[in-house]
C-alpha cells in the first residue's frame, strides 16, 4: 500500500490514479517513491506517470540489448581495460580525485554521476546530498570532456560557478568539479 500525496488515503501501489480522490499518482523515475511536483522529495528524481516509467523501462532494455558489452567499473581491472581503451581510440584520460575522501573516478564517455544510477553509484549511494542522477561526463571532440548537470536538487558546479541543467560544460585541467557537496579535482592526462 502507498499514501496518496494529494488526499493522504491508502490505495493500491503501482496505480496510475488514487481510487480515492481520482488525481493522477507520480512516482520518482529512481528510487519509486509516489508524489506530486517535478521532483521527488526524497531523492530528487524526476516524476513520472506509470506509463512514462514503463515507457522508459522499454527504452532502457532495447538500449542494453543493443549494447550488451558495456563497460563495467567494479574491479580496478574493469577501470584499468577502459582507461586503456579510451587511450588506444584517442581519448584524454579523464579522471575525478578527492584525496580527503579517498575518491578516484575513472571518466567513462556518457558515464552517470548519481547516488542512485550510473557505474560510480556505490560512491555517493550514502551522500544524501547528491541526487539519484546527478550529472553525466560526456567527451565530444570539439569540446574535450564535459559535465552536464541533470536537474540535480543541489547542483553541480565548476570552479564555484552553478551550472546550468542539460548544458554541456567543458572540463579543463585542475577544474574542481563539485557534486553537490564533493569536490572533485579534474585531472586529464593527454
Amino acid at each position: 500500500m502507498i499514501t496518496c500525496p494529494f488526499c493522504k488515503e491508502e490505495i493500491e501501489e503501482n496505480s496510475c490514479y488514487c481510487d480515492q480522490c481520482g488525481q493522477a499518482l507520480f512516482y520518482c523515475s529512481s528510487c519509486g517513491h509516489v508524489g506530486s511536483g517535478r521532483r521527488c522529495t526524497y531523492c530528487g528524481g524526476i516524476m513520472m506517470s506509470v506509463q512514462e516509467l514503463e515507457a522508459q523501462s522499454q527504452r532502457t532494455t532495447m538500449a542494453e540489448n543493443l549494447n550488451t558489452a558495456a563497460p563495467s567499473v567494479t574491479t580496478s581491472r574493469a577501470n584499468v581495460e577502459i582507461s586503456q581503451s579510451l587511450i588506444d581510440s584517442g581519448v584524454p584520460r579523464l579522471s575525478l580525485v578527492s584525496h580527503q575522501l579517498n575518491i578516484s573516478i575513472q571518466g567513462i564517455n556518457g558515464a552517470i554521476i548519481g547516488r542512485r544510477q550510473g557505474p560510480y553509484r556505490q560512491l555517493f549511494e550514502k551522500d544524501m546530498y547528491v541526487s539519484g542522477v546527478h550529472a553525466q561526463l560526456f567527451y565530444s571532440q570539439e569540446s574535450g570532456w564535459c559535465i552536464m548537470d541533470k536537474h540535480s536538487s543541489n547542483g553541480t558546479f565548476l570552479n564555484r560557478k552553478k551550472l546550468q541543467a542539460d548544458m554541456g560544460m567543458p572540463l579543463k585541467n585542475n577544474d574542481i568539479l563539485s557534486i553537490a557537496n564533493i569536490n572533485l579535482q579534474v585531472l586529464i592526462n593527454t
